[in-house]
């Protein structure tokens, strides 16, 4: 039975990878890559049935007195329950989509494209803080320049890039001042290289800090750089 999930929010050439292979290193943690964004239209349906609520309906004359009729356009609708719709999305979308162990204690994903739908943003992470377990967010990011310089992002224009990062991170401080005791903020520039860096992020997952694993996982990223920098040079 799940513990908590853990979810990392970012964007595009962030370094996230890193901090995947760092959980699924842990033991119990299954945190799943990136899955397209399906998510959001579970999220957007479950907002749209939250918001139209059977008041609403009722003070519009539409449906007179609750509850409906057959004979009324929006016959039984006052006898849906967003708040079981929403808990049964997301009970499909962990057994379809995260897919745990039978052994899994924590289990997630990351996702780079959140940032790009602001208005659905804060009801994304409304939605897996009420519904799945104890959910944790992680908010990744990383120097601009770099970023500007990575993948896709170098065939834009840099001041658009920057801009798009710079709302991104706007958002994504704006949760956390909202939710500071289920959100963390991490920068892959401070802990690509330093084990320390990490220390913070296990006390948040309640685990303990285990200095060599992380030793161990920064070592094979830094050995797979310095592979893709030898094959360039050759």
């Amino acid at each position: 039975m799940l513990q908590k999930t853990v979810f990392v929010i970012t964007y595009g050439r962030s370094g996230s990878t890193l901090l995947q292979n760092m959980f699924n290193a842990l033991p119990g943690y299954v945190l799943r890559g990136e899955n397209n964004n399906i998510l959001s239209s579970l999220v957007q349906s479950w907002e749209a049935l939250r918001q139209f609520s059977p008041e609403q309906i009722a003070r519009m004359k539409i449906a007179g007195p609750l509850p409906s009729g057959p004979h009324q356009p929006w016959f039984g609708y006052e006898g849906i329950d967003p708040d079981q719709f929403g808990q049964d999305l997301a009970q499909v979308f962990t057994q379809r989509v995260l897919r745990p162990d039978a052994d899994t204690r924590v289990a997630g994903f990351k996702e780079i494209r959140w940032h790009q739908d602001p208005e659905l943003f804060m009801p994304m992470l409304e939605f897996l803080k009420r519904f799945m377990p104890d959910a944790r967010f992680i908010f990744n990011t990383r120097n601009h320049a770099q970023v500007c310089r990575s993948g896709w992002w170098k065939t834009m224009p840099e001041a658009e890039v920057r801009a798009e990062l710079e709302a991104a991170e706007g958002l994504y401080r704006t949760w956390q001042a909202a939710h500071p005791e289920c959100s963390l903020a991490m920068h892959y520039n401070d802990y690509v290289t330093s084990p320390e860096a990490w220390r913070p992020l296990f006390a948040f997952l309640e685990e303990p800090f285990e200095g060599a694993l992380v030793e161990e996982i920064l070592s094979r990223k830094l050995m797979h750089m310095k592979w893709k920098g030898a094959k360039k040079q050759g």
